[in-house]
């Protein structure tokens, strides 16, 4: 390569992307256009940078395999970067084998990070531990150490694992300021005030509180019994019974536990499981199947009491029941906790995260629009989504992140 090329590589890897166009704005050969695509993709310009790389990559000679591999794995980058998470993982793997045959061991643990990211993002946590158990960050540079205590961080913040995640975002720091990268450094601190974020909100007799992902660890390891109204489960110390799946079992637990401990009416309970405010014979008689169902799945934890006017819970060995919610109710409060990130979503990957369909994930970004929650960005295929709320960790409490899982 010549001075040029060289020059603006050093720009780009020290985080420069105006440095490096600076010395190859005006080039069309298949370096410089590799090189602008990068810069293009750390300036934000996405549409720009594809179009750059993917002219790069046909540029490049057939000899120049070695070449073509790192223009893909860029791609995949700027694919994450836009949460296009269909995008065609294959490509990424041959890409790291190419790269990893010839010995270009940095960009091949680049490849390996995105797709652990990748993974996290779809909330596949087993997954994304395994990937990452395969990656030695001790040989890389302070660069691609950072990226992989940010992942460490990641995956353990969904599993509310909140110690080792603060332990993962000191060294991430440390390694972000030895890279000398504002923007990193910056992806960093953003990942910091998850800690702080209000995670849930604690529901119990005594009122209503915000918890931050910590608390939201030591109430779960404690002897209280929590309905988990964010993964839909019943737990008490490490105990747990999932509801996910059983809604109208699940409304009638958090309407005794709501209520806890006192009872809570037939008709209300009507109501909240069955929607209807209007009860009849039927909805009665069906309100006690339910309770025999949730009595029976509820039995190593707790009992539920028929009351003189309804039911009450009665733990077995708890001394106190809370409810743990979002920390604002939503009717679309799963879209909204991915998209509290602050990365502008396509519909087509939210409904990938979500493991939803992708109209039913549009019809839910139509109704917060409507009600000011979340701005679309462009028009047709291009569009993506982002909210200009504040930002909140409820990402960490989607039902894919349950810290047994």
């Amino acid at each position: 390569m010549d001075s040029l090329i060289n020059a603006a590589a050093r720009a780009l890897a020290a985080g420069d992307p105006l440095g490096a166009l600076n010395r190859v704005a005006l080039r069309n050969d298949a370096p410089a256009l590799a090189l602008r695509g990068t810069a293009m993709a750390q300036l934000g310009d996405f549409v720009r940078a594809r179009a750059l790389l993917r002219r790069a990559a046909h540029a490049f000679g057939p000899r120049e395999a070695l070449a073509r591999a790192r223009c893909v794995v860029a791609e995949a980058e700027i694919a994450l970067a836009s949460r296009e998470l269909g995008w065609p993982a294959k490509r990424l793997d041959e890409a790291r084998a190419m790269l990893e045959a010839h010995g270009d061991r940095a960009n091949a643990a680049h490849a390996r990070y995105l797709d652990v990211r990748r993974l996290l993002l779809l909330g596949r946590l087993d997954e994304a531990e395994r990937a990452l158990g395969q990656l030695d960050p001790a040989p890389l540079p302070p660069a691609l150490r950072a990226a992989h205590e940010l992942v460490v961080a990641g995956i353990a913040l969904r599993r509310l694992h909140t110690q080792a995640a603060a332990s993962a975002l000191v060294r991430a720091r440390d390694a972000a300021q030895r890279a000398g990268i504002v923007a990193l450094l910056a992806e960093v601190d953003g990942a910091a005030c998850l800690l702080d974020a209000p995670a849930a909100r604690r529901i119990a007799r005594d009122g209503e509180r915000l918890l931050r992902a910590d608390e939201v660890e030591t109430l779960l390891a404690s002897e209280t019994l929590v309905v988990d109204a964010c993964r839909y489960a019943v737990t008490e110390a490490g105990s747990l019974v999932r509801l996910a799946g059983r809604p109208v079992l699940f409304a009638l637990a958090r309407a005794l536990g709501e209520a806890w401990p006192g009872d809570v009416p037939r008709d209300v309970l009507i109501e909240r499981a069955f929607h209807t405010r209007y009860a009849d014979e039927t909805h009665r008689a069906r309100l006690r199947v339910e309770i025999g169902r949730l009595r029976r799945l509820l039995r190593p934890l707790a009992d539920v009491n028929a009351t003189r006017r309804g039911f009450a819970l009665a733990p077995r060995r708890a001394g106190e029941v809370v409810v743990l919610a979002w920390p604002t109710e939503e009717q679309h409060a799963t879209v909204l906790a991915l998209l509290a990130d602050g990365e502008s979503w396509s519909s087509s990957a939210l409904a990938l995260a979500l493991g939803s369909s992708q109209r039913n994930v549009q019809r839910a970004l139509d109704a917060l629009a409507a009600a000011g929650k979340v701005q679309p960005v462009g028009r047709g295929r291009a569009r993506r989504w982002m909210t200009p709320l504040p930002q909140i960790t409820t990402t960490l409490l989607l039902p894919a992140a349950w810290p047994s899982d």
